[in-house]
């Protein structure tokens, strides 16, 4: 695959829909750029996403802003400056309110908040066009007992699209994508009750929705055909909300 000559950068990019949005971008010619955290799949990843364009993976957490700058350094050192950004990294805290401790929600608003926040000031630190794409979910919209603190982290980041995206036009477009229910790790037995199972099933598509479904809406919002799209989520979520 010949390049394209620009240059993504994908949080939480070795795994789950983040992996898939690196391949869908290197398969698109994309140079990739990938941060993730002590994870081992990070180096398959790496090779699958070589074996189809040119990448690189770095060691980082995204809740630090140290690293957050870090990243955006080491990126413009090998690929120059970044043209889209893609905020995918988060994690799930699955508790009742009252046993939801104060250390699992902060832990949530910063990997899933704070990270999506400083990555994207290195983004418009760094480059004055491109496209931000940040990864939310149907939670934001229709709330979940039990995941409080992972709801209003993804909720948030639907407000400070919409901010960014008037804030930014018309150089930076900022659009979400909201997935529903994903056949990742994040769905797993051993991360999820089995009635949060049953709840995701409970869509009219009933199933869970594959991360290469995810990966092909980024993708489209970070290319040609959606230049007069911003401040917009994008619900591929099997129906769970319309």
């Amino acid at each position: 695959m010949t390049s394209n000559g620009k240059t993504v950068l994908v949080t939480g990019g070795s795994r789950g829909i983040g992996r898939a949005t690196c391949l869908a971008f290197a398969q698109a010619g994309y140079r990739v750029a990938f941060c993730h955290l002590n994870d081992l799949d990070a180096e398959k990843t790496l090779a699958d996403i070589n074996s189809l364009s040119t990448g690189l993976g770095i060691n980082a957490d995204v809740s630090a802003e140290a690293s957050a700058q870090s990243v955006f350094e080491q990126v413009g050192a090998v690929f120059g400056n970044v043209d889209v950004l893609v905020n995918n990294a988060g994690i799930l805290s699955e508790a009742p309110l009252a046993e939801t401790t104060i250390e699992d929600f902060d832990q949530v608003i910063a990997i899933n908040l704070r990270g999506c926040f400083l990555f994207g000031r290195e983004f418009v630190r760094h480059s004055r066009t491109g496209r931000i794409i940040n990864v939310a979910s149907d939670l934001a919209l229709l709330g979940r007992e039990g995941m409080s603190a992972y709801a209003a982290s993804k909720g948030a980041i639907l407000s400070m699209t919409r901010s960014w995206a008037r804030e930014l036009a018309p150089d930076i477009l900022v659009n979400a994508v909201a997935p529903g229910p994903i056949n990742t790790s994040m769905t797993d037995p051993e991360n999820m009750s089995a009635e949060a199972q049953a709840a995701d099933l409970n869509t009219p598509l009933a199933r869970f929705g594959e991360a290469t479904e995810i990966a092909e809406m980024i993708l489209y919002l970070a290319g040609p055909h959606s230049g007069f799209t911003t401040g917009q989520c994008f619900g591929v979520n099997g129906g769970s909300v319309m």
